[in-house]
């Protein structure tokens, strides 16, 4: 199932920085977590689903490409953005 979009709307109305935000590296990662978070738990049930993790592999790589990018960028917002959602980096 993939993420609807109330849910979507409300990750993004967290983790704004502004009015009109949708695609700051904040909300990306916002959303990219929850759906990790989501196929993980998939993965738990369904072990021989290797095209979903196949996929999730390639969330987590860009991700961490978001997080590298925002913690060159702004080290404060990465900090804050990593403290928020409870990763460990």
């Amino acid at each position: 199932m993939a993420l609807s979009q109330e849910r979507k709307q409300e990750i993004i109305n967290q983790y704004q920085t502004h009015e009109n935000d949708t695609g700051s590296p904040e909300v990306q990662i916002a959303i990219l977590t929850d759906r990790i978070n989501y196929l993980n738990e998939h993965l738990k049930i369904n072990k021989k689903d290797h095209h979903s993790r196949t996929g999730l592999l390639k969330m987590v790589g860009q991700r961490r490409s978001l997080l590298e990018y925002l913690k060159n960028k702004n080290f404060d917002r990465y900090r804050s953005i990593v403290l928020r959602l409870g990763l460990r980096r």
